[in-house]
Formats: C-alpha cells, sequence, structure tokens
C-alpha cells in the first residue's frame, strides 16, 4: 500500500523543492535530455554489437555445444550440468536467460533443486557484457579487459556459492 504513493509522493517532492528553488524544471529536463543524445550515439554501437553477439551464440548452437562441453568443470564446482547453459548465456543476455530458466521450471520444477539453483543463477548474475558496453562507451576508458574477468569471476563465485547454498538448505 505505502509503496504504491512513494513514487507519486516522491514526483512531488522534487517538484515542490523546484518551485521553492525557483528552478525552471521543464528546462533543465530538456536539457539534461539533449545531453544524452552524444551518449546515446557513442553507446549504440556498443549496444547493438552485443545483443547480436548474444543471439548468435544462442541461434548457432555454440551456447550448448559449449555448456556440454564445460559440464564436467561446472559439476567439479558443484554447479549441476543442467545449468550449465544458462550460466553461459547469462553474462550475455538478461532475456535469454530467462528463457532458459523458463525452460528448466518448466521440465524440472521451480522447487526442484535445479529449480532453485537457475532461480539463484538468474538473480546474482548480471549481464556483464551489456553493461560493461554501456558503462565503456559511456566512460571513454578504451581498457575494458580486467574490469570485465573480475565481473565474470565474481558471477562464477556467486553461482557456485549459490547452487552449494541450494544444495544444503
Amino acid at each position: 500500500m505505502i509503496f504504491a504513493v512513494f513514487v507519486p509522493l516522491l514526483f512531488l517532492a522534487v517538484f515542490l523543492a523546484a518551485a521553492v528553488r525557483r528552478v525552471k524544471v521543464y528546462d533543465s529536463f530538456a536539457s539534461g535530455a539533449a545531453g544524452v543524445l552524444p551518449l546515446l550515439k557513442s553507446l549504440f554501437p556498443y549496444i547493438a554489437a552485443v545483443l547480436v553477439l548474444a543471439e548468435l551464440f544462442e541461434a548457432s548452437g555454440l551456447s550448448s555445444l559449449l555448456a556440454e562441453a564445460l559440464s564436467p568443470a561446472f559439476g567439479a564446482l558443484g554447479i549441476p550440468k543442467e545449468i550449465a547453459r544458462l550460466v553461459l548465456i547469462k553474462p550475455f543476455s538478461g532475456s535469454g536467460a530467462l528463457s532458459v530458466v523458463s525452460e528448466l521450471f518448466s521440465e524440472y520444477g521451480a522447487d526442484s533443486y535445479i529449480g532453485r539453483c537457475a532461480s539463484v543463477v538468474y538473480a546474482s548474475g548480471e549481464t556483464v557484457f551489456y553493461l560493461s558496453a554501456v558503462y565503456f562507451a559511456g566512460s571513454g576508458k578504451k581498457k575494458p579487459v580486467l574490469p570485465v574477468v573480475i565481473a565474470l569471476v565474481s558471477n562464477l563465485a556467486a553461482i557456485v556459492l549459490g547452487c552449494l547454498f541450494c544444495r544444503v538448505l
């Protein structure tokens, strides 16, 4: 109930604060929106590349082949082989990962060990390559390798610990 009125009250508070300070809200909004256009121009090629690569990764069957090849290594880390494809697609595409989670739920059930692990993988990880494209295109930094590797390793650690907790709990 309280959350339903929180956002409208927040907007009202911002407008009242702007009125008290005599800020022209519409002009400020328009100038801020105009500043976004150059960022979008530099950002679009990176986002398009990530989205196309994610789709190619899934549509080509490479994700399934790589998941099969990495299943023994994932198994050694305590990650069920059934969610290997999810582990591989999640850093590229949130919607692709959601599709895989839905398939796993329909096959194994949401309350199964596989379903719980899939939920943890989906919720604990991030679309590393998409976010990296957005951040590094906007910041102008040209050496994203180390931060991307750190993000991927931390995602893998979260997956391993999450599956361990699902097994224990």
